[in-house]
């Protein structure tokens, strides 16, 4: 007896069943209801790691931690903030270098493969209108000396749940 099938899609289909019955019933899945939102734009769920970068910051000026710790962004880290990265207008913590930019990372089922993927802030209050939840993350990075922090996460959307993106043709592949 043969076992299920593969398809073009993911995973298996079930004995008997056909391709497009099974993307049918997963399309036809209820969405959550709506959550309440006055302003898509306006950051909610707010979470603020000042604290946690200044105790970093003491820890490394007082002793208490290497600079290795402290300064050992990623090599992609570096190559998106060279590339991606928006200039903030202050020196470094570390190092007193004028080149500290933030990296802006969004994150969501909504966005389908599209998440994980660096956006311009400027971008954030069109895809705000767009998509029902997405989650932001602000990562400042200097190019110097290799700083990298988490300064802020929060929430950006309409409420409105929304199916996934579809994937492209070309990155199923």
């Amino acid at each position: 007896m043969a076992g299920p099938r593969k398809t073009a899609i993911r995973g298996t289909i079930a004995r008997g069943e056909s391709a497009s019955a099974t993307r049918r019933t997963k399309s036809s899945a209820e969405l959550p209801p709506a959550e309440p939102v006055a302003h898509p734009e306006r950051p909610r769920s707010v979470v603020d790691h000042a604290l946690q970068r200044r105790a970093a910051l003491q820890r490394l000026f007082n002793g208490g931690g290497l600079s290795s710790d402290l300064c050992d962004a990623d090599p992609y880290l570096l190559k998106a903030a060279r590339f991606h990265g928006e200039l903030v207008g202050r020196d470094c913590p570390a190092c007193r270098d004028d080149g500290l930019v933030t990296v802006t990372y969004v994150y969501g089922d909504e966005l389908g493969p599209y998440s994980g993927r660096i956006r311009q802030t400027a971008d954030l209050p069109g895809m705000a209108h767009k998509f029902g939840a997405f989650k932001v993350y602000v990562v400042e990075v200097c190019q110097h000396c290799h700083w990298n922090f988490l300064l802020t996460t929060y929430v950006l959307g309409d409420g409105v749940p929304r199916r996934a993106l579809p994937t492209p043709r070309d990155l199923l592949k």
